[in-house]
């Protein structure tokens, strides 16, 4: 029975062994119907190899059957379903798109007055051939690198030590890459005495001069200042299943009505998506993911993330230094408006 499936089915194939619940990713509540019939065609096609059975057509009916499905659940996502898949442990993270979509990559290290942080790596890469300085917000994949990287969340010290690394880039005049993917800076007591909030505000005001061209792309979570101290660009990409926001949908419920559980219902009035954010002029371009979504089809959402940053680098790098800046700066001036009573 090896020969009876087409050439054809080996991309389905992938996308089933993708929802594969012994892989032991965890699976959405919304993602359920999706898994089960997918764990009923690989069941069935185990069984049809095993018994020498050809089931060509039945499998073909339910394949046709999962893609439905799957566009059907994809068009119907909430706010809140996209901020469980951005929050997903199998979704790719910084270091991911550092190693997948770059070659050379030399990390450094240190901010030059404190220490390291862990929770944001930085270093220089090769980007489509072009040196780069490369910046992202790291998450652990377990236990115990979570631990090591703080969760994510930065310390002062991180955001000093991107700011280093910028400054760097304007230097030897490369372009600068950053991922955005944390639930805020780290609001300990040590990070608030070694002054996170000057850390984050000088780098707000640094990278609106910075002399090289700066995308950035909202992997994941984009939480308050934490994602605004690497988060100023000429582009701003953003997947399509991340979420962006001043502050997460828990922390909202919490301060409004004292509810962290009432988190999905504030999250559909808080325009945290990539749609309403490029409709407010926050985003500049929403990359599209794999419709099982990044954390189930990581390759694809790369190959994604590459073609959108590829473009964009190439538009950048042909304007001049100072008309970029101005743009920039223009950029950020239109975002906001100050209308005062009489």
């Amino acid at each position: 029975m090896s020969g009876f499936m087409p050439i054809k089915d080996k991309e389905i194939i992938r996308v089933i062994n993708a929802y594969d619940m012994l892989t032991m990713a965890p699976i959405l509540e919304f993602e359920k119907p999706v898994v089960e019939l997918a764990k009923k065609i690989q069941d069935m096609r185990s069984f049809a190899s095993t018994e020498n059975l050809e089931m060509k057509d039945e499998l073909a009916k339910l394949e046709g059957k999962l893609e439905k499905l799957k566009k059907d659940i994809h068009g119907k996502l909430t706010p809140w379903n996209r901020v469980q898949i951005a929050r997903h442990p199998k979704r790719p993270y910084s270091l991911d798109y550092i190693n997948g979509l770059m070659t050379d990559f030399i990390e450094l290290h240190g901010d030059r007055a404190y220490g390291d942080d862990a929770a944001i790596v930085a270093g220089m890469a090769t980007f489509n051939k072009r040196p780069v300085f490369v910046i992202g917000q790291q998450k652990g994949k377990d236990v115990k690198e979570n631990i090591k990287r703080n969760f994510g969340m930065p310390n002062p010290e991180g955001y000093r030590k991107a700011l280093r690394v910028m400054k760097m880039a304007e230097k030897f005049d490369r372009p600068v890459l950053c991922f955005i993917d944390t639930a805020g800076a780290f609001p300990g007591i040590g990070a608030e005495e070694r002054g996170q909030a000057e850390a984050i505000a000088r780098n707000l005001k640094e990278m609106a001069s910075l002399k090289v061209p700066i995308i950035v792309t909202i992997i994941g979570e984009g939480a308050s200042g934490g994602a605004l101290g690497i988060g100023v660009g000429d582009r701003v990409l953003m997947l399509e299943n991340s979420w962006y926001c001043v502050i997460s949908p828990e922390g909202c419920a919490a301060i409004l009505w004292g509810d962290r559980a009432k988190a999905p219902e504030l999250a559909e009035m808080m325009a945290l998506t990539a749609d309403k954010l490029k409709g407010m002029g926050l985003i500049d371009v929403i990359v599209p993911e794999p419709i099982e979504g990044a954390h189930r089809n990581p390759e694809g959402a790369l190959r994604n993330v590459r073609k959108a940053l590829a473009a964009e680098l190439e538009t950048l790098c042909s304007i001049p230094v100072p008309e970029l800046v101005e743009k920039r700066i223009e950029k950020y001036f239109a975002m906001g408006v100050v209308k005062e009573s009489v």
